[in-house]
């Protein structure tokens, strides 16, 4: 029996990279998607990409009024919201030098105001259904430590733990488990990107932070989106019952904790 089976899930930023590679992994297990995204033409690629199991959506995170009408619109088309995926997020890096308040603004706009209000648009609608459910939150092994050049995005994933922590522990009590996972150093096209920040702000040829961040990772490689779905699937099966509010590390043992 698929492990998702009769399940619903919606996923925020999932057009592309980890979040549509658990759009398909959860289809596959039997579950039907919602593909929540700003890009709401690249969210239709990807639901039709992945067929019938899978409806698109579009949602900005940073907007309270688009993220209540993402998630009615799931509702109805889901007959409901099992599960929820907050994966939606941004990258930026700079010296603390030259971190600006637009930047600032723009990071936690996405990535901790958009955790929180769309995990609590998700949650009113599981508590008034009564069946509890799963939230699952995308953090970071930066969001364990601080780094030299990426100050804002590393207290943002720190801020995403600390909320998994707290919404854990009040909407357990309505049956809605809410943990999250922070992977390592993942390859796709976001690694793209932040390899071309460190070749800015540490003089590397484009490709070598990429190649040097790899070659550190002590399982021997960088991690894949696929390595991620697992513990995602795991998370929001009925196993994870009695898991309540911890993060856990996917990241090839890069950190310990």
């Amino acid at each position: 029996m698929k492990r998702l089976a009769g399940k619903t899930a919606l996923i925020t930023g999932a057009a592309r990279g980890i979040g549509l590679e658990f759009a398909r992994a959860y289809a596959a297990e039997g579950a039907r998607v919602a593909i929540a995204d700003i890009n709401a033409d690249a969210a239709r690629r990807a639901a039709a990409g992945i067929g019938a199991a899978a409806v698109a959506i579009r949602m900005d995170v940073t907007d309270e009024a688009s993220i209540a009408a993402a998630v009615a619109e799931a509702e109805a088309a889901l007959g409901g919201i099992d599960i929820l995926i907050n994966n939606a997020a941004l990258f930026s890096a700079s010296p603390i030098a030259e971190i600006t308040r637009a930047d600032f603004d723009r990071l936690f706009a996405v990535n901790v105001a958009g955790t929180l209000f769309t995990m609590q648009a998700v949650a009113r609608r599981m508590i008034a259904r009564g069946k509890g459910g799963k939230i699952i939150n995308m953090a970071s092994q930066a969001g364990r430590r601080g780094e030299s050049l990426v100050a804002v995005y590393c207290a943002s994933k720190a801020a995403v733990i600390s909320l998994t922590q707290s919404a854990g522990l009040n909407l357990i009590a309505h049956g809605i488990n809410v943990n999250a996972i922070a992977p390592g150093v993942v390859d796709g096209e976001h690694w793209d990107g932040v390899d071309a920040f460190f070749a800015r702000y540490e003089g590397k040829a484009p490709g070598q932070k990429k190649r040097e961040v790899g070659d550190a990772v002590p399982f021997g490689r960088m991690g894949r989106a696929s390595d991620l779905t697992g513990m995602a699937i795991f998370l929001a099966t009925a196993e994870a019952d009695y898991i309540v509010a911890q993060t856990y590390n996917v990241d090839g043992g890069n950190w310990m904790s």
